[in-house]
């Protein structure tokens, strides 16, 4: 057992004063319904789009081109 989780176990021991088997099983008995449920759902997050205009370059499929033709002839 990790040391925080025994400082938390004992502390629960301390504050309900109860044995080490009570506190382990309202414990677990606690813990994993939690871990067990489905997790929460989130809002959606969508990016609203955005219009960036006509490319300025004729064609993307050339990689070599695009390079000499943004950065010029010296990027070799």
């Amino acid at each position: 057992m990790d040391d925080d989780v025994a400082a938390m176990l004992k502390r629960v021991r301390r504050e309900r004063k109860a044995g080490l088997k009570q506190a382990v099983n309202a414990a677990l008995r606690e813990g994993l319904p939690r871990m067990l449920a489905p997790p929460a759902s989130r809002p959606r997050f969508e990016t609203p789009p955005l219009g960036l205009g006509q490319c300025l370059l004729p064609n993307l499929d050339n990689i070599a081109e695009v390079l000499a033709t943004i950065e010029g002839e010296w990027y070799k």
